[in-house]
């Protein structure tokens, strides 16, 4: 990136002068470190031992052994040695004090309230009503946001960057709380549905998934104790099945490290059959299509609509050509609902969805 933008010589100096100020830091520490820690704790012990020397050479010796002064030398030592060696030790001690400060604040923050554990998701409808959210409180990403998603629903949404989308998906995801409003699952907060329920009934695509250094079917399983069966019907049902019957060991065929040995558009297949695999009520899909070419997004499409009426289906779409078919389609813009309805109903209403539509389809032809 760098080489490509022409910008080697100005990071180049940038990482110099870095460099350089961290360099004299150092020096400067050291320098401290020389004249003020050893050299004191050696002046120190001189200081004792002159002392010691003095108070017996002061007065007659006649009742003091030989042995008697040497040990009060040996005790001086055993003094100012540990403190020599705790001053060698002084930087990894600043360090540990540093490092236990942060651990510390974090054992100071406060548990996650636990929800209740008699909450299920049973059909998959979502709701949001009246939702509020910004990472920080004074500036909202989201303003007074309400939509219903009835259960077995196909919905897509879609936006320019910024408007609220993955926010959208964080929130249902109970990684963050909404400053107002509520998100109801079947009709329950989010709050009354235990954690291994909510788990096991909402399935995640990310944009870019993580493959484990494994197998196949340890990368669909992820230490579920799934059956065999249930990880090929998950495969099938995401058309990856031939794709893993095509390699040299077929399921126990290992993916390489991040899953090297497979495209992105194949990661994205195995990420929606690992998703399916748990059998959930609700399938998120976070821009699952971005990094993949077409002949792939047509297999994602082709398992998506398979999926459709079956489960809940909520898709963050950037490439719009995969949420075409979708019962319903919400553009937001700044966080607020702008237009909704499905691609025909858009496409006539000549708005932000049409716009947004038609510049990818020239995007499409230019690219042909």
């Amino acid at each position: 990136m760098l080489q490509a933008s022409n910008a080697e010589g100005r990071f180049i100096g940038r990482f110099d002068d870095t460099n350089q100020r961290y360099y004299q830091a150092r020096l400067r520490e050291l320098n401290a470190n020389a004249w003020l820690l050893r050299p004191a704790l050696d002046l120190l012990n001189v200081l004792l031992l002159i002392a010691v020397i003095y108070s017996y050479g002061a007065r007659e010796l006649g009742g003091v052994e030989i042995g008697v002064l040497y040990a009060f030398v040996g005790y001086i030592g055993r003094v100012v040695e540990p403190l020599i060696q705790i001053t060698l030790q002084f930087g990894q001690l600043q360090q540990a004090v540093v490092a236990a400060s942060r651990v510390s604040y974090l054992l100071r923050e406060p548990a996650a309230q636990q929800p209740g554990a008699d909450g299920r998701i049973a059909a998959g409808a979502v709701s949001f009503r009246r939702l509020t959210f910004g990472y920080q409180p004074e500036h909202p990403v989201l303003h007074d946001l309400s939509l219903e998603i009835p259960a077995g629903g196909f919905v897509g949404i879609v936006g320019h960057t910024g408007s609220g989308k993955s926010t959208l998906l964080s929130l249902l995801l109970r990684f963050y709380r909404p400053q107002h409003g509520d998100i109801l699952i079947d009709g329950q907060p989010l709050e009354s549905i235990s954690d291994a329920a909510f788990r096991a009934g909402i399935g995640l695509v990310p944009q870019d998934p993580f493959l484990l250094a494994a197998s196949a079917r340890e990368n669909i399983d992820m230490g579920r104790g799934l059956s065999q069966q249930a990880i090929e019907d998950a495969a099938r049902a995401a058309d990856v099945h031939e794709l893993i019957l095509s390699l040299e060991n077929g399921y126990d065929s290992d993916m390489g490290e991040s899953g090297a040995r497979l495209s992105s558009g194949q990661k994205q297949l195995i990420a929606i059959a690992r998703a399916l695999a748990g059998k959930p009520r609700i399938l998120l899909l976070d821009e699952a299509t971005s990094h993949i070419d077409s002949e792939t997004e047509q297999l994602v499409q082709q398992a998506l609509t398979r999926l459709a009426g079956k489960i809940t289906l909520i898709s963050i779409a950037h490439r719009l050509s995969t949420i075409r078919d979708a019962d319903t389609i919400i553009v937001l813009n700044h966080g607020r609902i702008a237009e909704t309805g499905d691609h025909e109903q858009l496409m006539r209403l000549g708005g932000i969805y049409q716009r947004l539509y038609l510049l990818q389809q020239m995007q499409t032809e230019d690219e042909a």
